[in-house]
């Protein structure tokens, strides 16, 4: 179980997160939707350590990740809002970096890569560099170096974006599967389509501030003529030409 305690970020004058309090549990999907700014990103960058809340706490398993940051990134396979890392490596070179991180024998290694090479058609690519591959093989090359460990938390940052349809079948498939084991899986996405037809639980987030968390179900029944388009649009989007106008005058 993760637990999100009162986490605010902030940049400066500017607060990416305030006062986000949020439970995560074990054997489910649960998704983060917002706009572009609305602090997905940042809550998904606090929970791997690559930045830190300006207050607040996150617990992982009991775990406060202040104090347990090793144990706890151990567990986690992340996969970046951005895929463009490492672009001088080989595909081959950067797993093998994963694999010697998170100290994988030879043989895990091997097993796991042969299973996700061929499901993502990277076989013959491998040796390629990534800064010559499309937007998508990035994509396929940070998922599967993400999955290498095994991790039990699996935090993807927009991992639908780029991948061609079977390569977004087969993830989504293998998250369902993951979460179906009794293990974590944590994405954001802009798709609302993707949202509703994976999400357990969702968190809808807008200017930092935590709107809506609970089942895609609970949020359609709130608004039962209208789709998840438009209720999500009236929570998180701007204000509508005539409340505009309104508040113009």
């Amino acid at each position: 179980m993760i637990e999100l305690k009162e986490i605010s970020k902030e940049y400066g004058a500017t607060k990416a997160l305030s006062d986000v309090n949020l439970t995560i549990e074990e054997g489910k999907i649960f998704g983060f939707l917002g706009h572009n700014g609305a602090g997905k990103s940042t809550i998904i960058k606090s929970l791997v350590s690559i930045v830190d809340p300006t207050s607040g706490e996150i617990v992982v398993d009991q775990q406060k990740l202040t104090q347990h940051r090793l144990q706890i990134k151990e567990k986690i396979g992340y996969v970046p809002d951005t895929p463009d890392l490492f672009l001088q490596l080989t595909a081959a070179e950067y797993w093998d970096l994963m694999a010697a991180a998170f100290t994988l024998s030879d043989s895990q290694k091997e097993q796991r890569l042969k299973k996700y090479t061929e499901l993502f058609d990277m076989e013959e690519h491998q040796d390629e560099t990534i800064g010559s591959f499309s937007h998508g093989m990035r994509q396929k090359t940070m998922i599967i170096g993400a999955l290498l460990s095994n991790p039990a938390i699996w935090i993807l940052d927009e991992p639908i974006q780029g991948l061609d349809p079977q390569a977004a079948y087969d993830l989504k498939q293998m998250m369902r599967t993951h979460a179906d084991e009794g293990n974590t899986v944590i994405f954001s996405t802009h798709d609302l389509a993707t949202a509703q037809q994976l999400c357990d639980e969702l968190a809808i987030l807008k200017q930092g501030e935590l709107i809506y968390n609970g089942t895609v179900t609970e949020l359609l029944n709130q608004s039962p003529n209208e789709s998840l388009e438009s209720i999500y649009l009236k929570m998180a989007g701007r204000n509508s030409d005539s409340e505009a106008e309104e508040d113009d005058g």
